[in-house]
């Protein structure tokens, strides 16, 4: 079961049904069911304190990913986006808000899928994995097929 939380920010993701659906088909794509998954959304400072108190990192990040997964094909765990940082982070790559936000979430699943971005080849594999995501939602959503990559 895929859940969005809030902390500290009002915040509504809309269509929470279809990026329901959406997330759970990336995981099974990827050879995954879901479990118990927990987006929670909130602001700048508080990612940063859980940066902090978890990871001891001191820096701002769009998002953090702990995994709770116990069996190694069911992806559990808490993904937490500052969507402070995803608004910048749009402003900054020049796309809409809610297409960055789409990115965020696949890259927290793809991170519990197994996928890395600490090095370039992880990093561009990322990419790669977050592209189709996305192509997959805008199929799935508007129609477009696939094979036009955002």
């Amino acid at each position: 079961m895929i859940r969005f939380f809030t902390e500290d920010i009002k915040f509504t993701l809309s269509e929470k049904t279809p990026t329901r659906q959406w997330l759970t088909a990336r995981a099974k794509a990827e050879g995954f069911s879901v479990g118990e998954l927990n987006y929670i959304f909130c602001s700048d400072e508080y990612l940063l304190q859980v940066n902090r108190e978890y990871l001891d990192h001191d820096y701002y990040t769009d998002i953090i990913t702990f995994d709770n997964s116990e069996d190694e094909n069911r992806l559990e765990g808490d993904i937490f986006i500052s969507i402070d940082r995803v608004r910048d982070n749009a402003r900054q790559l020049n796309v809409p808000d809610e297409q960055e936000l789409r990115r965020v979430l696949a890259h927290g699943l793809l991170h519990l899928c197994g996928y890395g971005d600490k090095t370039d080849d992880e990093a561009l594999v990322m990419r790669q994995k977050e592209d189709e995501s996305l192509a997959e939602w805008n199929y799935h959503s508007l129609g477009t097929p696939p094979s036009h990559r955002i």
